[in-house]
């Protein structure tokens, strides 16, 4: 044989082999799609994926045909229009190894033209590519990593759930191996140190310290092969982290017992080694859970998109796939089955479970006319819902993104602890070798099995799980409770927080039409709510809700070129071109008015006035708040007796009106200037630039995109109770890790010197130093366990306040 495929691995055949140049040097492969792959990483400046590598790629076969994922139906499902130019997609990808992987694929994809970005999550296997589709399709991107050897699949439940149950079998396949082996050469070493004390037999004992080796090898071969090749990728990144002292001491003890068993004089240490694998991978399996139960979220939101759908034509039902489904389109939902698609209900009322989506255990329940979301449940049935989103475009896939994105980043507190970890790991090594010179010194009997305990029982595991471990459990546990963490940073800032500063409209009221008071100029009632709802069909603004609400079971007209600009919505209708907003948009005259006017170009048609009522648990909410010594104020660009009023409702003492978004802006940056942590809430348009101004952005999931886009934790519902529960995790979470970084610094200072005096043999050393671990992780369940102490109650509905008018 002519060796090992420079890529992938595998057996290179006999005969004149396949050659693939990366810097200058060739290289035998062992077919033409690893030639291809290996040429085109090379090309694109990439050859120190070989370097960084943990192991053997996967075998690269040549671009297979993507081209399905480009029809318009199918792509659909995968792909989410962003906005002009800019789409995103995310994959599940099967070959994925290590960080090099990831390493290289980011870096392969982003020089793809027409990529904007491209993110992978090497935990749960997923890439997530936003591009420009005038420059370059899904298809190309996906043969891109096919190339490269990774095969990319569908973001779908049963996918999900396979990766997950081989993580979890290969994690415990190695667990049972290193249980196994550390039992039996338990058994061994027990009989050794009996005979120690009551006298043994040469050839015995010899025998005893081979079986022991035997049973050894495999749990430090196999079992602990991750910690070795681990150690080996941080060495070729050049950064240290807890794989390295890991890896040297089970080396060290392995190599040092078997030179003993080989030359029959020394101690052996073949428990302690199998032992330490055996807890530091009991470790890693409960953390593996921890971090499963927290990405199950996710992946519960992924199962709840149905894959077919009973789609409704002339009266009678078919079973399409749900990609298939027209906006327009009506499907039918039988009682107890999920809702595929987020859509407005026809026909009668029904409660509907949305509490995966909104965290909110009551059913919710649905007049004709109302929205629905995809991935709730129809308690009643069977309804009939009209489409008007499918797949990536779904309130249900928005939120699982947000879940994955938080769960994939690394937040500050990470960094500064992963940057800890590898300075803590020199100085540890240092005092490795500083303590085995010494005792070479003083007694070179006891200089290794002292070396070993020191390296062992300061291992930095504790110290690297701190932040992550706590992390991941807080984003999960409010993730359960509809408020989804977007930033990895979020949560710490939050915890932080000195002053809420609030939106008013849409986020602290709600506004409605006052139907007794609306104006007809021309025209019928019934025509111009349901004109004016057409309008406001494709808005997320509070006042275009409230009047959808008001044309509730309207039949509503086909308004074609809508468009929204600052001051209301246009669009066309039989030929007129109609206006909604403010009267100085609707009519091009200044008003003082409290109400949206309906124009075209032959003058007024109607008017709205609007009232306002406060948000239900709002003042709950912010009496919570302030019990916590949070101060709240409101800044809105609605006039000031509004204002006034709202926060005197409230309890307010500070609020501003009249505040454009610029005005909002300076605002928020001279509060930070004074070195106050400041959260931003909103919802609407307007509100974009405020919440990405500061510290803590948070937004309703019922709010404009763009809001959404600048934050950096999103409510999925509409209770404001959550910013409470959202503000007592993240202080938990950053108390949990305050309290593992104090542990991990207390056990290493009362440790470390006790192993280096000689007072802890290398087996107890292991057992401590798992210890410590499994001390970190469980003291992150902590996280979320006091809701119902904390939860705010909710407070009934708020009268309505004076009327309003868009701010």
């Amino acid at each position: 044989m002519a060796g090992a495929c420079f890529h992938c691995g595998e057996p290179v055949g006999d005969g004149t082999p396949l050659l693939a140049t990366v810097g200058g040097q060739a290289h035998a492969v062992c077919c033409i799609g690893c030639r291809a792959a290996v040429e085109w990483i090379d090309g694109l400046g990439l050859a120190d994926y070989y370097r960084l590598r943990e192991g053997a790629g996967t075998r690269a076969a040549p671009a297979d045909d993507f081209a399905e994922w480009d029809r318009p139906r199918l792509a659909r499902r995968h792909v989410r229009e962003l906005d002009a130019g800019r789409c995103e997609a995310t994959v599940l990808v099967e070959g994925m190894h290590c960080s090099a992987c990831a390493w290289l694929i980011e870096r392969a994809l982003s020089r793809c033209e027409g990529v904007h970005e491209a993110t992978v999550s090497p935990l749960v296997q997923r890439v997530r590519v936003a591009f420009d589709p005038r420059r370059t399709r899904l298809s190309v991107l996906l043969a891109a990593l096919a190339r490269l050897g990774y095969r990319p699949h569908p973001l779908e439940g049963d996918r999900v759930d396979a990766l997950r149950t081989s993580e979890r079998r290969a994690a415990m396949k190695r667990l049972i191996v290193a249980g196994f082996g550390a039992m039996q050469a338990m058994m061994y070493a027990v009989a050794l140190y009996a005979g120690a004390f009551d006298g043994i037999a040469p050839a015995v004992a010899a025998f005893l310290r081979w079986m022991g080796m035997l049973v050894a090898t495999p749990v430090v071969l196999y079992a602990a092969r991750p910690f070795f090749a681990g150690a080996l990728r941080e060495w070729r990144a050049r950064r240290l982290s807890m794989d390295t002292p890991v890896a040297l001491a089970i080396g060290a003890i392995y190599t040092g017992s078997v030179v003993a068993t080989v030359l029959g004089e020394g101690e052996v240490y073949f428990d302690s080694v199998s032992m330490f694998v055996f807890l530091l991978l009991l470790g890693r399996y409960v953390e593996l859970r921890a971090r499963q139960r927290a990405g199950e979220v996710a992946d519960a939101l992924v199962r709840l998109q149905p894959a077919t759908a009973q789609r409704l034509v002339d009266g009678t039902c078919e079973t399409v796939g749900v990609h298939e489904l027209e906006p327009g389109e009506v499907v039918r939902v039988g009682a107890g089955a999920t809702i595929p698609v987020d859509g407005v209900l026809h026909g009668a009322r029904c409660r509907v479970d949305e509490s995966l989506l909104t965290g909110e255990s009551a059913a919710c329940l649905r007049e004709a006319g109302d929205e629905v979301v995809a991935g709730s449940v129809a308690l009643d049935g069977p309804i009939e819902v009209e489409v008007r989103r499918v797949g990536p475009a779904t309130v249900l896939s928005t939120l699982a993104r947000m879940v994955e994105r938080a769960a994939a980043a690394r937040p500050r507190v990470a960094r500064l602890a992963d940057a800890a970890a590898a300075r803590f790991v020199l100085r540890v090594l240092a005092a490795t070798g500083v303590v085995a010179l010494a005792w070479m010194i003083l007694d070179p009997s006891r200089a290794f099995a002292s070396a070993v305990a020191v390296l062992v029982i300061s291992c930095p595991c504790a110290f690297a799980l701190a932040a992550p471990a706590a992390l991941t459990r807080a984003v999960g546990v409010l993730a359960r409770r509809g408020v989804m963490v977007v930033d990895a940073d979020a949560l710490e800032a939050l915890a932080r927080v000195e002053r809420f500063v609030f939106d008013k409209t849409g986020t602290l009221t709600e506004p409605a039409i006052d139907l007794a008071r609306m104006r007809i100029a021309r025209g019928s009632r019934a025509s111009a709510l349901a004109a004016a709802a057409a309008l406001e069909q494709g808005s997320t603004h509070p006042f275009a809700r409230a009047l959808r609400d008001a044309a509730r079971g309207l039949a509503l007209p086909a308004i074609t070129a809508v468009r929204e600009t600052g001051g209301g919505v246009a669009g066309h209708l039989g030929g007129r071109t109609l206006r909604l907003g403010r009267a100085e948009f609707a009519l091009a005259a200044g008003d003082d008015g409290d109400a949206l006017v309906l124009a075209d170009d032959d003058g007024e048609i109607a008017r709205f006035p609007v009232v306002e009522r406060v948000r239900d648990g709002a003042r709950a909410a912010i009496d919570a708040l302030h019990a916590a010594g949070i101060a709240c104020e409101i800044v809105s660009g609605d006039h000031a007796h509004r204002v006034r009023r709202v926060a005197t409702t409230l309890g307010i003492a500070g609020w501003r009106a009249g505040a454009t978004p610029a005005d909002k802006l300076a605002h928020i940056a001279a509060l930070r200037d004074r070195g106050v942590a400041v959260a931003a809430v909103g919802d609407g348009v307007n509100d974009g630039p405020v919440l990405g101004g500061a510290d803590v952005a948070i937004a309703l999931g019922d709010g404009a995109a763009i809001a959404q886009a600048a934050s950096g934790i999103v409510l999925s519902g509409p209770d404001l109770g959550h910013l409470v529960e959202a503000r007592e995790v993240a202080r938990c979470m950053l108390a949990v890790v305050r309290r593992n970084l104090r542990w991990t610094l207390v056990y290493n200072l009362l440790a470390i010197p006790l192993a280096a005096l000689g007072f802890v043999p290398p087996w107890l050393a292991a057992i401590g130093m798992s210890a410590s671990s499994l001390i970190v992780v469980v003291n992150t369940f902590a996280i979320g366990h006091r809701r119902a102490a904390r939860r705010p109650s909710a407070v009934a509905p708020a009268p309505p306040l004076p009327r309003t008018q868009p701010a």
